[in-house]
């Protein structure tokens, strides 16, 4: 466990520091005399339809290679493991088959969009290689994170990615990149820039080898290995639609609609602070979980599942209440455009679907490492049944703030149906009298920094009020012990700094 603290602790702190990043590049993307909320809005929804892009094109090898790692790795030489060789030619055959697809299907995409996103229409097909360079990486990160080098694919996608972007928006701010046209078209190879930084480094440390003779492992497991991927691509296809609808529903659905997708695109862009540990603990629990399942180890996948949770509901209930705490204030101290004012409401709804969403800990990896990973296509088949409809339901009824209420209803059934079913199959369950103490206190926490600083505004007001939050909350936390992991990092750090901890 405290392999995962460690790598966990070093992967959100990078993540932090991308996140950083995100919002210098999304403050550029949205203050005053920036980009126009279309331009913005045609960012956002290029990474929706690249996430989808992945889903289709990648066939389940990212969940491949999280579930038979252990068993290509105990009975293969790195040179005859032909497990990432695999992985990377089918994804590449079904990203040219989705290519093939695009073309295809291209009037059709002209048709839905072109009412209120004719900046998608134009650039339609820069949106291919980025969503190839995402589904490289994403492979070659499924492979690193089973070898240990969470921490490097933390940075490159967390903090490289974004610092591209960043480089981008400079430059077009400065005039050397002279148009929007131009700045799209570097923007969309910018994943294939840090699937190439990740490839170099894995064969300088000689852990890249490719061949694709079947092993024997391959072999041996080929039936487990197709009836895996044929569950969890179905899956994964139906999560990811669900996760991605609410843009493309409100780019395609609204007048204007490449406006309102550029102010939605605020609320989850800023609520994706509250995931930075989530893919932190992800990132380093995947090889734990998976050589548990292997090793039959159920106290130990038990561990990890609460220690997950606690963790991630201190972190985005923190999160959470420090953003909701200056969203306003933080608008016209920024000066940001106005038009962005209408993201707080949608903000909030998506906010509480992180904290549920990250309070039920690692559920969804360890049922995906488990041999009941079907359940993963089942789930994901009631979420987007309960997802599209509803999205486009709603959007038509309340505008942008409908995909935000459509899914928080729906990932809340979701995540307590993955709830009940390993409460039911396995007697695990990730909540104690502590997460509902760590709620209370960031409410608590939360309206006295707001009472304190309600009338006041501007930058050192913000200061002020978040430091007021940390120092109640943050106090409460290290006091009531709800975590069994923040308060040995907490010694440490004393230790560091020779501090004498008299609490203990």
């Amino acid at each position: 466990m405290s392999q995962i603290r460690r790598q966990s602790i070093i992967s959100s702190i990078l993540v932090y520091i991308g996140f950083a990043l995100g919002f210098l590049n999304t403050y550029l993307f949205t203050r005053e005399g920036g980009f126009t909320k279309e331009q913005y809005g045609l960012t956002s929804l290029f990474i929706q339809v690249a996430t989808l892009m992945l889903s289709l094109a990648t066939f389940g090898m990212p969940s491949f290679i999280f579930k038979f790692f252990p068993y290509y790795k105990a009975n293969l030489s790195p040179k005859k493991n032909d497990m990432l060789s695999w992985a990377l030619a089918i994804s590449i055959i079904g990203f040219c088959l989705l290519i093939i697809g695009g073309f295809i299907f291209k009037d059709l995409v002209i048709r839905k969009f072109s009412n209120g996103s004719k900046y998608f229409v134009d650039y339609y097909q820069w949106v291919f290689p980025f969503g190839l360079g995402l589904t490289l990486y994403t492979v070659l990160e499924a492979y690193s994170w089973q070898i240990r080098k969470t921490v490097l694919t933390n940075f490159l996608r967390e903090i490289q990615f974004r610092l591209f972007t960043t480089i981008l928006i400079l430059l077009f701010m400065a005039g050397i990149l002279t148009s929007f046209d131009t700045f799209v078209k570097l923007y969309s190879f910018t994943y294939l820039g840090i699937a190439l930084i990740l490839i170099i480094y894995l064969i300088s440390t000689r852990q890249f080898y490719l061949t694709l003779k079947p092993s024997i492992v391959s072999k041996k497991y080929f039936k487990k290995i197709v009836t895996l991927c044929s569950f969890v691509y179905g899956g994964g296809i139906v999560f990811t639609l669900s996760g991605v609808f609410d843009i493309l529903v409100i780019a395609a659905a609204l007048p204007n609609g490449l406006a309102f997708a550029g102010i939605y695109a605020l609320a989850p862009n800023i609520s994706s602070l509250i995931q930075a540990p989530q893919r932190g603990i992800i990132s380093s629990s995947i090889a734990a979980l998976s050589q548990a399942w292997k090793d039959k180890d159920l106290k130990k996948i038990n561990r990890i599942y609460h220690g997950s949770s606690i963790n991630q509901i201190i972190f985005s209930v923190a999160i959470f209440a420090l953003i909701w705490l200056n969203f306003t204030d933080g608008v016209f101290t920024f000066r940001l455009q106005k038009d962005y004012l209408a993201a707080e409401r949608i903000f909030f709804f998506i906010g509480l679907m992180r904290i549920i969403d990250m309070g039920t800990g690692v559920n969804a990896q360890i049922i995906a490492t488990s041999t009941f990973w079907r359940f993963d296509f089942f789930t994901g088949v009631i979420l987007v049944c309960i997802t599209l409809p509803f999205n486009y339901m709603l959007t038509k009824n309340l505008g942008a703030i409908g995909p935000a209420i459509a899914n928080l209803v729906s990932f809340s059934i979701y995540n307590f149906i993955r709830y009940l079913y390993l409460l039911k199959k396995f007697n695990m369950q990730p909540f104690n009298a502590k997460s509902l103490y760590t709620i209370i206190l960031g409410i608590a926490a939360y309206y006295l920094a707001y009472f304190l600083f309600r009338n006041q505004q501007g930058l050192l007001w913000i200061i002020c009020r978040s430091a007021t939050f940390c120092l109640v909350f943050g106090t409460g936390v290290l006091v009531l012990k709800l975590s069994p992991d923040i308060l040995p990092v907490w010694q440490t750090m004393m230790r560091k700094f020779r501090i004498k901890n008299t609490s203990t």
